[in-house]
């Protein structure tokens, strides 16, 4: 029978975390949303749909939703005719920018190294 692994209160609270984490940005799409409005600012709803090549409109609208709902971006609808909405990532959404450079960079040297 194994024995039952203790983890120490940091462990698990960092575990947690990482699981927060993971979970709010976990898909396909989440991170490269971020990404794109980190890159380009604020964008309207079809010009993030034009640049997520294949994602699909209920899936960019339900992501959009779930990264307001959690703080991440804004939603702005504005008052022009006809009515155009624009999102554009809040300061908290901005504190992602090291995460979304550091998973830049192992992609290119991921890519990179599978290549050769």
């Amino acid at each position: 029978m194994k024995s039952k692994i203790e983890l120490s209160p940091q462990c698990t609270s960092q575990l947690r975390a990482i699981g927060d984490t993971m979970e709010l940005l976990s898909g396909k799409w989440k991170i490269q949303i971020v990404g794109t409005l980190l890159l380009n600012g604020a964008m309207r709803f079809m010009e993030l749909k034009r640049a997520l090549n294949g994602i699909a409109p209920k899936k960019l609208s339900n992501d959009l939703q779930e990264l307001e709902t959690n703080d991440i971006l804004t939603r702005t609808v504005k008052e022009t005719k006809p009515i155009t909405v624009e999102y554009e990532l809040t300061a908290h959404g901005r504190t992602l920018e090291n995460l979304i450079n550091e998973a830049m960079d192992w992609g290119f040297k991921h890519r990179q190294k599978i290549i050769e």
